[in-house]
């Protein structure tokens, strides 16, 4: 557990989803992510419940204030990450027709972690409290996860279209790598270009908010 201390008061981050909140999980993920994710998810009112039915609660870092979810970031660690839902559970939800073009565009953001990588989902934070240090209690928390499980590096993508994600990563230990560019997908998913990001991971843990 963590508290904030840039002035959003009572912040407190511990690990999992807490039981009841997973709506309220789908919902931040959605609102952060949706308009990556909304050709294959979309419409908002089925993709959040199907979001929500299928988290693997025990991938992320949660941000609570007054016991309120008010951020997580989820990673993929072991096989699993946060947001699962087999091939079945898309083409129950969506129907066979519609579900298979679903299916491949799910496939588009599929990443696999190399050995010793823990892989980030990506960060989804409230809008009250964005720009108050929550999403860097947040990754820190994954770094202190990823030492634990004698990781060697940690993994990220980040699209073009997310500057102030592609800053606050860089802040916090992230360089860039190899830049995949897909101008062709620009109209259908509403970004042109997705950069791979890496962070090492402290053999004795990271040293917190106050690293350099």
């Amino acid at each position: 557990m963590g508290l904030d201390e840039t002035g959003t008061g009572a912040v407190m981050i511990q690990r999992g989803v807490p039981v009841g909140a997973e709506r309220r999980a789908a919902e931040l993920y959605w609102d952060a992510f949706g308009r990556k994710l909304g050709p294959a998810l979309n419409p908002p009112g089925k993709a959040v419940p199907f979001i929500a039915a299928h988290l693997n609660a025990d991938r992320a870092v949660c941000a609570l204030r007054d016991g309120c979810l008010v951020g997580l970031a989820g990673y993929q660690l072991g096989g699993r990450a946060l947001t699962g839902g087999s091939a079945s559970a898309v083409l129950r939800a969506y129907g066979h027709l519609r579900g298979l073009h679903r299916l491949l565009l799910l496939a588009l953001f599929e990443r696999h972690p190399a050995p010793r990588q823990l892989v980030m989902d990506g960060i989804a934070v409230d809008p009250d409290v964005r720009g108050r240090g929550v999403g860097s209690l947040l990754i820190e928390e994954v770094a202190v996860i990823a030492a634990e499980q004698r990781c060697r590096d940690i993994r990220l993508d980040v699209i073009d279209t997310n500057p102030r994600a592609r800053a606050l990563y860089e802040r916090r230990g992230f360089t860039a790598g190899r830049t995949e560019y897909t101008p062709c997908l620009r109209g259908l998913l509403g970004f042109g270009a997705v950069t791979t990001m890496h962070r090492p991971v402290e053999a004795h843990g990271p040293k917190g908010l106050h690293t350099p």
